[in-house]
């Protein structure tokens, strides 16, 4: 028989409980998760959902009223009830909660049992993460600076924008430009993906893969929006340039039409978006039976590029990950490093990353900075962008 029950109790005794389960909005634009248990271990996680954060916050409500006094150990046992007593399932903000709460509950654990996170999704196949970082500027000649800015920091690959966007149709001198700078960035030795950002539609996306694929960049990301399958598989049928998707797709089940139609070759889900460590693996494990490679989307903070890092280094079909340093928001610099006690962690040497060794994420938090900084907090929104004619265009 089913009982019901206002807050579902552990069903044995054992096992610290959580105590407490704090959010901290912090500059520029993220949201860190802390988790405290009765045994005085603490863990954190990253809920970040990029001009949402108070809607993300009022998530956990609902959260702290389930799982306070609940085994912190269970961790597939908090996702599983969270994602189905929800009865509203899946999404950005339901799904960033979740994400944030999973990562701290894998940090507590790794910390508890002294070993990191990878370790507990089955030890490294790698020893170093690849990574890249993007590169941005209005002028030729500073997406060029960018660029070497990345070199100087260690970066052998890059992402950058390939458009500010065009309506249906437009003239086909608004995708002039785009090739150049491409050629340009990789003139200096560097591997460049371009991101889509979604802002084209069929007729003008099919253009830029057919002037980008002479050049052979890394990957073309989000070519279309995922609200467009058909479209998106009609493109992959175009061109051999690599279609890269997933930052706006939550769950396995949000990417199971795109693998099925074998239209996509790279998955890149959001750890602090798409269920944390604990969904992403599981969507790594889907991808790598239709033969796609993982490179999580992650412009975000310190807390989940290690989450994103610990998947990565136990992952067959990881690829490449995405890292935020020197980003620029609103024109204010933020400093990917600023709220850690660790910075070394993140150190990049020919393109890569070393293994993070620490317990559990591997990330010391500078606990204080981040209550300080919280107080401090302004909310962030996305910029609006408009097209020639006034009408908004897709960010």
């Amino acid at each position: 028989m089913t009982t019901l029950a206002k807050r579902p109790e552990p069903l044995s005794a054992a096992g610290s409980r959580i105590l407490r389960i704090e959010t901290f909005a912090v500059p520029p634009r993220w949201l860190f998760v802390r988790v405290e248990t009765d045994d005085g271990l603490v863990g954190w996680g990253e809920a970040s959902l990029e001009g949402h954060t108070e809607a993300v916050m009022g998530a956990f409500a609902s959260l702290r009223d389930r799982f306070l006094r609940f085994e912190a150990d269970r961790i597939e046992d908090v996702w599983q009830t969270a994602y189905r007593l929800g009865f509203y399932r899946g999404g950005p903000v339901l799904m960033s909660a979740l994400s944030g709460l999973d990562q701290a509950l894998w940090d507590i654990k790794g910390k508890r049992l002294g070993l990191p996170v990878h370790q507990l999704l089955g030890g490294r196949v790698r020893d170093r993460v690849a990574v890249y970082a993007w590169v941005g500027g209005d002028r030729p000649d500073a997406v060029v600076e960018a660029a070497r800015q990345r070199i100087g920091q260690g970066f052998k690959a890059v992402k950058m924008n390939a458009t500010d966007g065009t309506g249906w149709l437009d003239s086909p001198r608004a995708l002039d430009g785009v090739a150049q700078r491409l050629a340009d960035v990789q003139a200096l030795g560097l591997d460049a993906g371009l991101d889509f950002h979604g802002r084209l539609h069929k007729p003008m996306a099919k253009q830029l893969a057919g002037i980008l694929e002479p050049l052979r960049p890394l990957f073309i990301e989000e070519p279309l929006l995922g609200e467009h399958p058909e479209a998106i598989r009609q493109l992959a049928g175009l061109t051999r340039i690599p279609i890269a998707m997933g930052e706006r797709l939550y769950s396995r089940w949000d990417i199971k039409p795109f693998l099925e139609a074998a239209c996509i070759d790279i998955l890149q889900p959001d750890i602090s978006h798409a269920g944390g460590i604990s969904e992403v693996r599981r969507m790594a494990a889907m991808a790598e039976a239709y033969d796609v490679a993982l490179a999580p989307h992650c412009p975000l903070g310190p807390i989940a590029l290690a989450a994103c890092m610990q998947v990565g280094l136990s992952t067959p079909n990881f690829t490449l990950q995405e890292m935020s340093l020197g980003i620029h928001y609103n024109s204010e610099a933020h400093d990917l490093l600023s709220y850690l006690k660790n910075p070394d962690i993140f150190a990049v040497h020919d393109g890569m990353v070393a293994a993070l060794t620490a317990p559990g994420l591997g990330v010391e938090i500078d606990e204080d900075r981040v209550r300080d900084a919280s107080r401090e907090h302004q909310p962030w929104r996305n910029p609006v962008w408009r097209g020639p004619d006034g009408y908004v265009q897709e960010w």
